[in-house]
């Protein structure tokens, strides 16, 4: 199984050094976040959580907030669930892309989460978290492992539906869960790796004439 992972620490970093920068991200926002006052009253978290509200609900006033989001968790165990997953499933994708190309994945994916949660939920909402992005991820594996049959070994593709299953129904019965995020973000990630992919073969073709 392609998720399997037995690099060392040293050779984890050096493997996959875009996961391993996201990952250690997380923690320092994280950590700023507490050093700051936690995230209700935490003035780091207030300037940086994205939100939808009657006054700015698209984000136009502070666009930033679609990113930044990304980086922000509402507890302890919120983050370790995301690193744990991105640690874990997001490293072939990286190697599969190369740095440059998963990093614009993952980060344009969790732009898409925000967005289609923006443009759909209406009301006061924040939104925080990286799992938007991680589901972008998840999103490229489906991609794989509907259209690119045989890149993946089935105890890989079983287990991207499983995790896409049961992500949209625990999204479905946890109210605390923004299901939009993880949807939008799901969809932004196997769009844009289709087109990834199209680029890539379209240059493999190229290099052949």
């Amino acid at each position: 199984m392609i998720f399997l992972r037995y690099e060392s620490f040293p050779g984890y970093l050096k493997a996959y050094p875009v996961t391993s920068v996201l990952i250690a991200l997380n923690i320092l926002m994280y950590i700023a976040q507490m050093a700051s006052g936690g995230l209700n009253t935490g003035t780091l978290t207030s300037r940086f959580l994205f939100f939808q509200s009657p006054l700015d609900p698209y984000g136009l006033e502070e666009p930033w907030r679609y990113v930044t989001s990304m980086f922000v968790h509402g507890g302890l165990q919120h983050l370790l669930f995301n690193m744990f997953a991105l640690l874990v499933f997001a490293p072939p994708l990286e190697k599969l892309l190369g740095s440059v190309r998963y990093l614009i994945l993952y980060l344009l994916s969790g732009v898409a989460g925000n967005l289609i949660g923006a443009v759909i939920v209406t009301g006061t909402q924040l939104s925080l978290g990286a799992s938007g992005a991680i589901y972008g991820v998840y999103g490229a594996y489906l991609f794989i492992a509907l259209l690119r049959k045989g890149m993946m070994d089935k105890s890989s593709e079983q287990t991207v539906y499983i995790i896409l299953l049961f992500g949209v129904v625990y999204s479905v019965i946890n109210v605390g869960v923004d299901l939009w995020a993880h949807v939008g973000g799901a969809i932004g990630g196997f769009l844009l790796y289709g087109l990834m992919d199209k680029r890539e073969r379209y240059r493999k073709d190229r290099y052949r004439r």
